[in-house]
């Protein structure tokens, strides 16, 4: 008897928080406090975002904090014309860039759990272009010749994960990768429609290594190589293992490679904001190399390394599933064990550098991640992972607070590191529990 009582206690006592666990992991709209912020103090967050377009350091931006399965911030600011000032709307859809990489990343996990591959294996069991690799010894800027020593070993799946592969990126590394790649017609990925990845990968492959696999840290061409790679292993392009396996499982309805027409009115436009102060709507970039349309021109081109748009809400799905180790709304992509491997460090000793600026926190597999002494710079703790994209999107997951934070625009210039600097504080200061 008293067996029977204490089983019917434990169902009582424990079988509701399981649900409201369970209930918490999928998104739902609510009040501040149901995520334990203050309304009052995430007004503060309000005013700073309608100050950055009143002060003209940005056209618009949107932004959305979830925390504890409970959206608690969710709006859009500013204008996405502008001449007639037409709003810029929650549901715009966003040129996300290399934001790509973390979808291409969970793909090529999904892949790993099925046995497809080891994550030590290396590029060329699978791409032979990538065997007998070498390494770059020195480059004439003159005629862009160069000479070679032997990989010491070679480029492995591990690798490309942590951009530790010694492969470099088009248009924006290094004078040496640039000049390389551009004679040989390797892009960046975005917005190419004259080519095939299967050729651009295997092209690349036989060019040089930048550093010797695993001894540095280098942003790179990896995710698009993984991207390739995940279309060898699945049988089926990445347009289509991404809308099969991710995309529709987790309710993703607005992440494309390639945006449906009747979506295109609500691709967000693209700003800059020239010496004199002025925003302005800008057709091309990169010196009129890319066609800023490029979401709505068709392409079989796949860049895995930033090839999609999406909109905020989308994005944060797919962040909720990783902050829910795996799962969302009952459908489970990943073990936990295998986000737990993504979202620790993966590169050791080895420094993360960016913009010539090496950093005290660390790399997984597709995220950045803050260290115990990378946290003393930030509001967000420890095991926080991140990333963005080139066109100013990004986000963050902080497990500790069971928090993540999106915060999207569409422009280049100089006040939007300033909007950076300014959004996280007032994201972590209206945290009230």
């Amino acid at each position: 008897m008293r067996l029977i009582i204490l089983l019917i206690m434990l169902f009582v006592f424990i079988a509701p928080t399981n649900y409201a666990q369970t209930q918490s992991r999928v998104l739902t709209e609510a009040a501040p406090e149901a995520g334990g912020f203050s309304a009052s103090r995430l007004a503060r967050l309000d005013s700073g975002m309608k100050d950055w377009v009143k002060n003209k350091w940005i056209n618009g931006s949107v932004a959305l904090i979830a925390r504890k399965g409970k959206i608690v911030f969710y709006k859009a600011y500013g204008y996405n014309d502008a001449d007639t000032k037409a709003p810029l709307q929650k549901n715009g859809i966003f040129r996300v860039a290399s934001q790509t990489k973390a979808i291409t990343t969970v793909a090529a996990m999904i892949l790993w759990e099925e046995g497809k591959f080891s994550l030590d294996d290396p590029v060329s069991k699978f791409i032979p272009s990538f065997a007998n690799e070498k390494v770059l010894n020195s480059f004439d800027a003159k005629d862009t010749s160069y000479t070679t020593v032997p990989a010491k070993r070679p480029v492995t799946i591990r690798d490309l994960l942590t951009h530790t592969s010694g492969i470099g990126y088009p248009a924006i590394g290094t004078a040496e990768e640039n000049a390389i790649y551009a004679k040989s017609y390797v892009t960046g990925g975005v917005g190419v429609k004259d080519q095939k990845l299967s050729d651009a990968m295997n092209r690349l492959g036989a060019l040089p290594l930048f550093f010797q696999p695993g001894e540095k840290w280098m942003y790179g061409l990896n995710a698009d190589v993984l991207g390739y790679l995940i279309e060898i292993w699945s049988g089926t392009n990445l347009e289509d293992f991404f809308a099969k396996r991710i995309f529709r499982p987790l309710g993703m309805k607005d992440t494309y490679f390639n945006l449906p027409a009747e979506k295109g009115s609500r691709l967000v436009n693209f700003f800059l904001q020239d010496s004199t102060g002025i925003i302005k709507k800008q057709d091309k970039v990169f010196s009129g190399y890319l066609d800023m349309n490029y979401p709505l021109q068709k392409t079989n081109y796949f860049s895995g390394g930033g090839g999609l748009s999406s909109t905020v809400y989308d994005y944060a799905i797919f962040l909720q599933m990783l902050l829910n180790n795996g799962e969302y709304n009952g459908v489970r992509l990943l073990s936990h064990n295998t986000v737990r491997m993504m979202t620790m460090n993966q590169i050791g000793d080895l420094f993360v550098t960016l913009g010539g600026v090496k950093s005290e926190n660390k790399f997984g597999f597709g995220f950045s991640l803050i260290t115990e002494n990378g946290s003393r710079t930030t509001p967000s703790q420890a095991g926080t992972y991140s990333w963005g994209g080139v066109f100013s999107t990004s986000y963050w997951v902080d497990p500790k607070e069971n928090m993540f934070v999106l915060i999207y625009r569409q422009m280049w210039g100089p006040h939007v590191a300033d909007t950076d600097k300014a959004f996280k504080p007032l994201v972590y200061q209206a945290i009230n529990d």
